[in-house]
């Protein structure tokens, strides 16, 4: 049997970084990653952030559900660490 550990990603942040910059260049949203790590406000320099997974993003059209979008509105949450859901919008899926 193998015995498999799954790592954290995690990120130091660097000055000048905005958590907006951070999400685009893990493929992830901004309020995802501050749901992720409990942010309040922008992460400071030298600031360790765990990085969720990341996924395709997508940018809801009218009409759409979270179901329809994540296959139930439980994942949609977790996917995107938000219940909103409105056009315009980019999510994870």
């Amino acid at each position: 049997m193998e015995l498999r550990l799954n790592r954290v990603a995690v990120y130091r942040v660097r000055r000048g970084q905005s958590l907006a910059d951070i999400a685009r260049a893990f493929g992830v949203t901004a309020r995802l990653l501050a749901a992720v790590n409990h942010l309040t406000k922008e992460p400071e320099e030298g600031e360790v952030l765990v990085l969720p997974p990341s996924g395709d993003r997508y940018v809801v059209r009218g009409g759409e559900s979270r179901a329809l979008l994540c296959g139930s509105p439980e994942r949609f949450e977790a996917c995107n660490g938000t219940r909103a859901l409105y056009p315009g919008q980019e999510i994870i899926i």
